[in-house]
């Protein structure tokens, strides 16, 4: 179940970010964009070895929420406001298979590829040639199919670590940024 806090709708740290926050130990750049920042954890872990981070959420009370206050928030939906190119992207995103998005913390709509895809869709022009996107899955979810489509969207994908846990495995993606598009898959 997830780890919700009741007060504003939003995904506190659980096991799936802390097994994200393990894989984020050698990345280090310019600059780096947390989309669905939630309570911030990813962005605060990133400040420390970013010059910039920017951190996007699309419910403002969770931005209010955020104790300490990290600066370049963003209340929007996923990068749609975004103008910049980074070096990395991270997403910790809705990825659990559902009928509908009634959660926008755990909904990742239709075999758990809607909101995931829409994300990848809307950060995929703001990675700096070279640069990655890092992404959480499921075994739930048709986690297969999404990379089929975060490839044809023009990214080299590779799942870069796993964990089984009692109901389902993460998969932790990296999509790299290909020289050329190919599709709006």
């Amino acid at each position: 179940m997830p780890n919700k806090s009741i007060e504003n709708n939003q995904y506190n740290p659980a096991e799936d970010t802390f097994f994200f926050v393990d894989h984020l130990k050698n990345e280090k750049g310019e600059n780096a964009l947390d989309i669905g920042t939630g309570t911030g954890y990813l962005a605060k872990i990133l400040s420390s070895k970013f010059s910039l981070v920017v951190a996007t959420e699309i419910n403002f009370d969770s931005l209010r929420s955020l104790k300490p206050k990290l600066p370049n928030c963003i209340c929007c939906d996923a990068a749609e406001p975004i103008r910049e190119k980074f070096d990395l992207i991270t997403c910790n995103m809705p990825y659990l298979p559902s009928d509908e998005i009634s959660d926008n913390t755990i909904d990742g709509g239709v075999e758990g590829l809607e909101i995931p895809l829409k994300i990848i869709k809307s950060v995929r022009n703001h990675v700096k040639d070279g640069g990655k996107i890092l992404f959480l899955s499921s075994s739930l979810s048709n986690y297969e199919k999404l990379l089929e489509k975060t490839r044809r969207l023009g990214f080299d994908v590779n799942i870069i670590a796993k964990k089984k846990l009692f109901f389902e495995e993460l998969i932790l993606i990296e999509a790299r940024k290909n020289k050329k598009l190919i599709s709006n898959s």
